[in-house]
């Protein structure tokens, strides 16, 4: 549980360092009237609305299981993150409607110097909150936390152009760059809703994570021992900072339970020296098939029936596969064919 300690007190300051920026964000609003400056304040009214949503879901996310979430809380994350860019995605539409009624309609801009010193304040404060939420989930696995982040440096971005924009507006005296800098980054912002919302769902229904899953079997190629003769059948289900793993490792037949545990113990020690302590892996171990002799290359084998040929590199597709694989079913460049 200590990581999930220490996300909550991370989106604890988040959701703090949300409602002062919001604040400084609103008074530039009041200063100069750009509608580019709404467009960041409306954002950042979102910020804090999102920063305590996801306050609340990395506290339940945080809690021990129990009888009736025997996996944990961790899914609540999948949830506040789903909220959180729903909510960013409305704010953009929002900024576009404004925009593009500054547009028809123009306001009158003042004290833009002004403007430009407070927002650039908070593009400072966001961005140095953004990458540590970012960094920290991460390394975590908390996807409720890096969606926070993603959403503050979203913001700096945003706030970075709207500065550009109010600059361009400050030295050519053109009105109408407010309202087009405006339209840009409520597009933008949409986009980025749109993602989280996409990753969220993800992992609500559980899909696989290519990217995860690519990173494990390149670590499992690099440390395979000579026992590990197959794996197949492996999963990743997650839940908040959580990684539920399990898989079939295949191992020698004629091993007794204390040795063949030795294996197990090797191959879950070496994903969570690479993924953390926050993993959770579930092996069965399969006793090998005189089939499987031409892809096992243990030296002095007291049961080999066939000779080694060559081992079959575990690769993201023949990893994932439910069934134990075969010699015949690769050609000399080990690629899978019709057995």
């Amino acid at each position: 549980m200590k990581t999930a300690d220490q996300n909550l007190q991370v989106q604890k300051w988040v959701a703090g360092i949300s409602i002062v920026l919001l604040a400084v964000k609103l008074a530039a609003y009041y200063f100069t009237h750009s509608v580019s400056i709404l467009t960041d304040a409306l954002e950042s009214i979102v910020n804090v609305a999102a920063g305590f949503i996801g306050l609340y879901s990395l506290y339940i996310a945080a809690k021990p299981r129990d009888k009736d979430h025997p996996y944990g809380h961790g899914k609540a994350e999948f949830i506040s993150a789903a909220i959180e860019g729903t909510l960013i995605g409305v704010a953009g539409m929002i900024i576009l409607y404004e925009a593009i009624q500054h547009l028809i309609h123009p306001v009158v801009l003042k004290e833009i110097d002004t403007g430009i010193w407070l927002v650039g304040a908070t593009a400072i404060g966001n961005y140095i909150m953004g990458y540590f939420c970012v960094r920290t989930g991460k390394k975590n696995n908390s996807l409720a936390l890096e969606a926070s982040g993603k959403h503050l440096q979203t913001d700096t971005y945003s706030t970075l152009g709207i500065i550009a924009g109010l600059i361009l507006l400050y030295f050519t005296g053109e009105q109408w760059i407010d309202s087009a800098v405006a339209i840009f980054f409520g597009g933008f912002i949409i986009y980025t809703g749109y993602k989280i919302v996409r990753q969220s769902i993800a992992g609500i229904m559980d899909e696989a994570d290519e990217k995860l899953l690519g990173k494990l079997v390149e670590v499992l190629n690099k440390t395979r021992r000579e026992n590990w003769v197959d794996l197949h059948n492996l999963r990743v289900i997650k839940y908040g900072s959580i990684l539920h793993l399990d898989c079939h490792l295949t191992v020698p037949w004629y091993l007794n339970v204390y040795q063949a545990h030795e294996d197990v113990d090797a191959l879950s020690t070496t994903v969570k020296k690479e993924f953390g302590e926050s993993v959770e892996m579930f092996v069965h171990s399969d006793g090998c098939m005189p089939f499987q002799c031409p892809i096992c290359d243990k030296h002095d084998c007291m049961a080999r029936q066939h000779n080694f040929v060559k081992e079959i590199p575990w690769t993201l597709e023949n990893i994932l596969r439910d069934k134990k694989h075969r010699y015949e079913e690769y050609d000399k460049d080990n690629n899978k064919v019709e057995a």
